[in-house]
């Protein structure tokens, strides 16, 4: 039996929400099991039912959706949020991507890509969008790479193997994957993927991208 992801959306738009939950009833290995209109019911919500990935709207009233990204990956670090908005500000990706956010749609985005990015958060950790997500990263981290990089090349030393890990890891291979590749164990491949969490304090894999965009380590 296929394991279902379970998601939960919140926007204040009910007709928006409806139109997404009926473009994700054809997969099976997808459960949608709450809404909320905002980020402090979701919140409200989350302290009995968990969901594994959360469809997050920015603008929301009470609590908006930057708020509850926050909150809720302190609360909760695990569960994966993907930003469904319709702001292509590159302010907005970066800081939501620095704050824990694993993915950022726009609301205009195809519905197997929001399938596709739920499916890739669940088990990677996070979901770059090609035409989106990675060009406006680019963009905006290569602005501040020269001013960013001296610092950090001071306090982070990693080896050759932690670097070989860090781009599989930006080229979203799996542990499973990149274990083939740099033939070591899975359980070891753990073991190098959390030493580069605490090398570089970063909260998952998403933060790992930032900072081989930042070091120049990946184009």
């Amino acid at each position: 039996m296929t394991h279902q992801i379970k998601v939960a959306i919140a926007d204040d738009h009910k007709i928006f929400r409806s139109g997404v939950i009926n473009t994700l009833i054809p997969y099976e290995n997808i459960n949608v099991i709450f809404q909320a209109e905002d980020g402090q019911q979701l919140l409200d919500i989350m302290e009995t039912q968990q969901p594994d990935v959360i469809l997050m709207d920015l603008k929301m009233p009470n609590m908006d959706g930057i708020e509850a990204t926050v909150k809720v990956k302190a609360k909760f670090p695990d569960v994966r949020v993907i930003i469904l908005t319709m702001y292509e500000d590159d302010n907005f990706i970066v800081h939501l991507v620095e704050n824990g956010a694993n993915a950022y749609l726009l609301k205009n985005a195809e519905p197997e890509e929001i399938y596709e990015a739920i499916c890739t958060t669940y088990d990677k950790g996070f979901y770059f969008n090609e035409n989106v997500n990675l060009a406006l990263l680019k963009k905006v981290l290569h602005k501040t790479k020269q001013q960013i990089k001296p610092t950090l090349k001071n306090e982070v030393q990693l080896n050759d193997r932690e670097v070989e890990v860090l781009k599989l890891i930006c080229n979203e291979c799996t542990t499973q994957e990149i274990s083939e590749k740099v033939f070591l164990s899975p359980r070891t491949v753990e073991g190098i993927r959390q030493k580069l969490l605490e090398k570089l304090n970063v909260k998952n894999s998403v933060g790992i991208v930032l900072y081989a965009f930042r070091n120049g380590l990946i184009e």
